[in-house]
């Protein structure tokens, strides 16, 4: 018997089912078509996560066409550095460009974190609006980017694979870099408030660079960061879910999955299956991991896998999802596929 009729929120408290809830990282994107009619009509990216009534709409898009089980508030990691002052604009084909931090004086110029609401009152509205039309059934999943993975924007400007910017940054201004955090985690914490007062059941973090920290600073820039957001966040809402996703730390995971304010734990697609069942799973929820490369490719291979990770969370707790964000060229019929042979 389903103790709470929002199955997805049932796992994280504890709950066990021998179909696991389903959602999908980036499920609302470019692989849709209504998506896509939607943005334009919008003008733009940032113009979309602004705007309350069409950003509620993109959020319900795959809710009705795939039978899932968590609905994902349309936003950008990127919002946050925005209301912090900071110019942003989306170029096609480039993605974000971000006006960037280069010393302590930069940091000392971003706005005080009581100000990001008059920018980020739109996100707030749109939660709303979302919890008012969305099934009763469904969990309402808010959330921020990680301070670490939202300091590399600051600093880079735009996307990087090795962040070496950010890095000699941080070797050379230790003390601004740390200033620059706590002022990103104070940040995290005020807006993620607002979207549970707004409606929203779950938070997610997502530390999509966390994997480009050294091994020795993963601790202390991933984890803490995220574990004082958590727990500050808790101390407010009790009742509040908490799902971070540390992606590509490897042996890291284990800490994660030990850190009580976590309630799961999402797994990239380049862990072994039965490593972290055995490493993360024993100590928390986990979800993931299908590598999204399947939804392009599809067939015997992606159905394989998706039933070689039930299998193997089968016996814990496990939100079925991917180990990374849906890509444009996914094909819809896998996504569908890939719920139905979650249902079978």
């Amino acid at each position: 018997m389903i103790k709470n009729n929002k199955k997805l929120l049932a796992v994280l408290n504890g709950e066990k089912f021998k179909v696991p809830p389903v959602w999908l990282m980036r499920q609302a994107g470019r692989y849709l078509p209504e998506y896509k009619n939607t943005r334009v009509l919008a003008g733009g990216f940032l113009d979309l996560c602004y705007n309350p009534k069409l950003a509620a709409e993109v959020t319900l898009q795959p809710l009705n066409r795939f039978d899932l089980d968590g609905a994902i508030l349309f936003a950008d990691i990127l919002l946050i550095p925005n209301a912090l002052g900071l110019k942003l604009e989306f170029r096609e084909g480039e993605g974000p460009i971000l006006e960037t931090v280069n010393d302590h004086s930069d940091v000392l110029k971003l706005l005080k974190t009581n100000a990001i609401h008059d920018t980020l009152s739109p996100v707030y509205d749109a939660v709303s609006l979302i919890k008012s039309k969305l099934n009763k059934n469904i969990t309402l999943i808010g959330f921020a980017g990680s301070p670490w993975t939202v300091s590399t924007y600051m600093i880079e400007g735009r996307g990087s694979k090795d962040h070496q910017k950010t890095k000699m940054f941080l070797a050379r201004n230790p003390e601004s870099f740390n200033t620059l955090i706590s002022k990103i985690t104070d940040a995290t914490v005020d807006y993620l408030s607002k979207q549970i007062e707004a409606g929203a059941d779950v938070i997610k973090l997502f530390d999509s660079w966390a994997g480009s920290l050294p091994g020795s600073l993963v601790e202390k820039y991933s984890l803490k960061p995220m574990k004082e957001i958590a727990e500050r966040l808790k101390e407010i809402f009790p009742y509040v879910q908490i799902i971070v996703f540390p992606r590509g730390v490897g042996p890291h995971y284990t800490k994660f999955s030990q850190i009580k304010a976590f309630d799961c734990v999402a797994l990239d697609s380049n862990l072994p299956l039965i490593w972290a069942k055995d490493n993360v799973q024993n100590n928390i929820v986990v979800q993931g991991n299908l590598d999204p490369s399947f939804l392009v490719s599809g067939g015997e291979m992606m159905i394989e896998e998706i039933l070689n990770i039930k299998k193997m969370f089968s016996n814990g707790g496990h939100i079925f999802n991917l180990g990374h964000g849906i890509t444009p060229s996914a094909d819809i019929k896998n996504v569908e596929s890939l719920i139905a042979t979650l249902h079978k």
